[in-house]
């Protein structure tokens, strides 16, 4: 499993995850969205379906009808019930990402401390490759 760690500098988390949102289901797979807050999943949800006038990323919340139909489903839970590959937690909480492929860990000033203590006790986890990424003048960098 890849595991993305992504330091938020510039951009909102909504414009974060709407990017990483295109590029999955580019590559044809689908994604969870996970958040506890119902309200930051609402602003999620709005630049989702707002990402460009030709490429607005269709999306719905895990509590309503068919779930299992969206290509990206917000929740505040970890369970992929549409068959999502891809996990991002857009609240910087890590959670297991059991059974994903690849996890994106979004994260802030105010989570920071939070993301370095999970980056740490995931050292030496079998099959586990991780990345750290950050905003530098308008770029995503891998800086690890």
């Amino acid at each position: 499993m890849k595991a993305d760690f992504w330091q938020l500098s510039r951009d909102p988390v909504e414009k974060v995850v709407a990017m990483i949102a295109g590029r999955v289901l580019g590559e044809g797979e689908r994604l969870l969205v996970v958040a506890a807050d119902s309200d930051q999943r609402k602003a999620i949800s709005r630049e989702l379906w707002q990402a460009g006038p030709e490429s607005f990323l269709a999306n719905g919340e895990a509590s309503a009808t068919n779930p299992e139909s969206q290509p990206i489903l917000l929740s505040d839970n970890c369970k992929a019930v549409n068959g999502a590959s891809h996990v991002i937690f857009a609240d910087g909480e890590w959670r297991a990402p059991d059974g994903f492929d690849r996890a994106f860990l979004l994260f802030g000033e105010a989570t920071l401390e939070t993301a370095r203590a999970t980056w740490r006790s995931l050292d030496g986890t079998d099959n586990l490759e991780r990345a750290f990424f950050r905003q530098e003048d308008g770029k995503w960098v891998k800086v690890a």
